[in-house]
């Protein structure tokens, strides 16, 4: 029995309705609403002691499951799913640390309940996609992972080490055939985290599909609350720096418009990076390289604000192969939905992708490993949000605070729902509203993921499920 372990001994799941202030647009889709699922976990550790966890993802069915299916048929689905992931969890008696259970419940366990529960729910067509149950499994990770810091009286970023750790990183990663040479043996995750932990992070504003940019934009209906609609109200107010940009992916002059349009706003009020999100609806890379080439040409200061560009082609790398070498030449690429986990990453790479665009609801233990894989390799890192309220915020900054990112932390759920984080708010006031063009980290504090839940007032619902161990 390793003696820092945890063996998982009780737990309780939680649903929280949030209402969007604007819509947001997903390929397709339009979020105006989400269910936040929250799981609270209990593991004991090797002297038998009880310790409690809790993590928090966003059901956000529309990106995760893109489909023909009626909204709320998916998101029933989700939440049967979870609920699942619940029965199988308190079943789950393996002992170890976070990392080592984390990955033998997806490798072991997650795939065959997948299969399984696609199989009893075989109505639906088509069947809920591998990165929906990734988003349901990734509360209980991180919960997970929570309630190994509280084991250990440590910051849970602080346990990915040998002292906290059974196996070094070859238990779970293996290298590309090159470069020659490179070997996990001896590493652990924490040599590929930073050595100096910032406490501030660059605050990259989404700038959705529906939003106004401009005055004559406006149709009345906007709210009429104290939060900006404007892009350039919202620039001025939280002086925001870098910009992301929802793109259509299957409309070349609007995404060329759009590009140039948010592009001269940004110069006009200081801002000074921007990437460009294409939705996964592009199928030929010649779309998008197209729209830059026009862009380096006519708008070079616009194309120089250009850091990156983020997942153009469709989810499934396995389905769709495409060679992304001529995008990659003239700017960085990361692939985001397509990252389930490292493999698919090294799948990437061969295809020339040269970054990837970490998330916290692909998993905890998914994020880390994805992480260490890729710096290993030379690929850039940034760490994205899924509108990331209440808990699940919290979380999503740490890890864009210890792998390293090109640049800041994609951070936008003070736009499209920031009166959903009230109660936390009051606890850490900088991870809920930007200032400067920054998120900071400073009243994190505490073991695990220093949510400081003793001190956040938020009244919960009666819960889903509930297993007292």
């Amino acid at each position: 029995m390793h003696p820092t372990g945890i063996t998982v001994r009780g737990l309780s799941l939680y649903y929280l309705p949030v209402q969007t202030r604007l819509p947001l647009k997903f390929g397709s889709e339009i979020l105006t609403e989400v269910v936040v699922a929250r799981a609270q976990m209990m593991v004991s550790d090797s002297k038998g002691k009880l310790h409690e966890g809790w993590g928090e993802t966003p059901l956000s069915v529309q990106w995760a499951w893109p489909a023909p299916l009626p909204l709320q048929e998916r998101l029933v689905a989700m939440q049967k799913f979870c609920e699942r992931l619940s029965h199988e969890w308190v079943q789950y008696q393996e002992h170890g640390d976070a990392l080592e259970l984390g990955w033998l419940f997806q490798q072991e366990r997650l795939r065959s309940i997948w299969q399984d529960f696609n199989q009893q729910e075989r109505n639906q067509k088509p069947p809920m996609p591998w990165l929906a149950a990734l988003i349901c499994l990734s509360l209980f990770d991180i919960a997970l992972h929570d309630a190994y810091g509280k084991a250990n009286q440590l910051p849970s970023w602080d346990c990915y080490g040998p002292d906290h750790l059974a196996h070094p990183l070859s238990r779970y990663l293996k290298p590309a055939a090159t470069p020659q040479g490179l070997c996990f043996d001896q590493l652990h995750p924490a040599q590929f985290m930073t050595d100096s932990v910032p406490k501030q992070l660059e605050a990259w504003h989404l700038v959705g599909g529906l939003d106004p940019l401009n005055e004559d934009e406006l149709t009345g209906k906007e709210p009429q609350d104290h939060y900006p609609v404007l892009l350039a109200d919202w620039i001025e107010r939280d002086g925001l720096r870098c910009l992301k940009i929802k793109l259509r992916g299957n409309d070349a002059r609007w995404d060329y418009d759009r590009c140039v349009a948010v592009g001269q706003i940004a110069l006009q009020h200081g801002a000074r990076w921007l990437t460009a999100d294409f939705n996964c609806t592009v199928t030929d890379p010649d779309y998008v390289n197209q729209i830059l080439d026009q862009l380096r040409d006519d708008h070079p200061r616009i194309y120089g604000m250009l850091l990156y560009v983020e997942q153009p082609f469709p989810y499934e790398l396995a389905d769709h192969p495409i060679d992304v070498h001529s995008v990659a030449s003239r700017k960085p690429l990361f692939l985001d939905e397509s990252a389930h986990d490292w493999q698919w990453v090294a799948r990437g790479r061969e295809l020339g992708w040269t970054g990837v665009a970490l998330k916290t609801c692909k998993t905890q233990t998914g994020a880390i490993l994805s992480a260490c894989w890729a710096k290993a390799h030379g690929m850039g890192i940034m760490v994205q949000d899924l509108t990331n309220p209440m808990l699940a915020q919290i979380p999503h900054v740490l890890l864009a605070s210890r792998v390293g990112t090109i640049m800041g932390v994609e951070t936008n759920a003070m736009q499209f729902y920031p009166e959903a984080s009230q109660y936390e708010a009051l606890i850490h006031p900088g991870l809920y509203q930007r200032r400067e063009g920054q998120v900071d980290l400073t009243s994190v504090a505490g073991s695990g993921f220093g949510y400081r839940l003793d001190e956040i007032e938020r009244p919960l619902p009666k819960p889903a499920l509930a297993f007292l161990p």
